[in-house]
C-alpha cells in the first residue's frame, strides 16, 4: 500500500437496508463509513483495500491476520469517526480476530 492512510476498523452484523443500495445485497465484503468519507453518498460503490496494522484496544493484543481485504462502501455510519470503517463481519474476520472488535488499519482506494 504505497499511499495508505491510517484509520480504525470495527465491524457490524447488521446488513440491510443500506443507505446506498436499500435492500439489494452487495456480497459479504462491504463497509459503512462516517460522514466525511461517505461524502453525501459519493462513496457508494467505491472499493477500498484494508490491512490490519495493530490493536486499538487491549482486549486482543495481537489481533491482525496476514493479508488484506477489499470492501465496497454500501452504507453511512453516523457514529463513525473520520477514517473509520465499520466492516461486515466477514471482511473484518479476514484481516483480524473478531474478538478484538476494534483495530488499527491502513487503507487505500
Amino acid at each position: 500500500m504505497a499511499y495508505a492512510v491510517p484509520g480504525i476498523a470495527t465491524f457490524s452484523t447488521s446488513t440491510l437496508p443500506t443507505a446506498c443500495y436499500g435492500f439489494q445485497t452487495q456480497g459479504t465484503l462491504f463497509a459503512a463509513v462516517g460522514p466525511d468519507l461517505y461524502d453525501n453518498g459519493t462513496a457508494c460503490g467505491r472499493r477500498y483495500r484494508i490491512r490490519c496494522t495493530g490493536p486499538a484496544n487491549q482486549n486482543v493484543p495481537q489481533p491482525c491476520r496476514n493479508g488484506e481485504v477489499v470492501v465496497t462502501i454500501v452504507d453511512l455510519c453516523i457514529a463513525c469517526q473520520p477514517d473509520q470503517f465499520d466492516l461486515s463481519e466477514e471482511a473484518f474476520s479476514r484481516i483480524a480476530d473478531p474478538n478484538a472488535a476494534r483495530i488499527r488499519i491502513e487503507y487505500d482506494e
